[in-house]
């Protein structure tokens, strides 16, 4: 049995990184998939974290100590040993935790800028009964500093950085055809 095609997708909240997922599961659709969803292994009950600046304490869903890695990492390990061709690990420490990122055949970074992210992720929040200013206050707070401690750095393993827009994307006809490519010459 040959080894599953693993690919692992980061960026920053609310870029794109779902969607681009999904996207690449629906046009890789002949073949056989396992799909990790970082946000699925969050604790519970989370952990908090204080407001560097504000010193409101938050639930902290931006360091990965508020996942739960061994969960994660035995998951990913019995998809690396499955019958799946393409192995998918999506979430913000995709590219950050060794564990798994030292396992990638394909790092892929979903960029998009901070005021779009914020803007998504306001719409998304709101969507959940929060208000406007709960989401901002907590972006403003702790999200962003995470961000730049944490996943913007990541961008530097990555093979490639996709724009997170995602209207007409070019940028998945490439990552979709490289990923057929790496398929067929095993």
């Amino acid at each position: 049995m040959r080894k599953p095609y693993i690919i692992g997708i980061a960026g920053g909240t609310c870029s794109g990184k779902s969607t681009t997922t999904d996207r690449l599961v629906k046009r890789l659709n002949t073949y056989l998939k396992a799909v990790l969803i970082m946000d699925n292994y969050f604790k519970r009950p989370g952990i908090t974290t204080i407001a560097p600046i504000t010193g409101i304490e938050y639930v902290e869903h931006n360091h990965p100590d508020a996942m739960d890695l061994d969960r994660l990492y035995a998951d990913f390990e019995a998809a690396c040993k499955s019958t799946a061709q393409i192995v998918f690990v999506e979430g913000l420490f995709a590219l950050r935790l060794p564990e798994i990122r030292e396992k990638l055949d394909l790092k892929i970074f979903v960029d998009l800028k901070s005021d779009a992210r914020l803007v998504r992720r306001v719409q998304r929040f709101m969507s959940f009964g929060q208000t406007l200013e709960e989401i901002t206050d907590r972006y403003i707070d702790t999200v962003r500093f995470r961000h730049d401690e944490l996943i913007e750095p990541t961008r530097w393993h990555a093979d490639i950085v996709l724009n997170g827009t995602l209207d007409d994307h070019k940028g998945l006809d490439v990552v979709e055809n490289y990923i057929r490519a790496q398929l067929e010459k095993e």
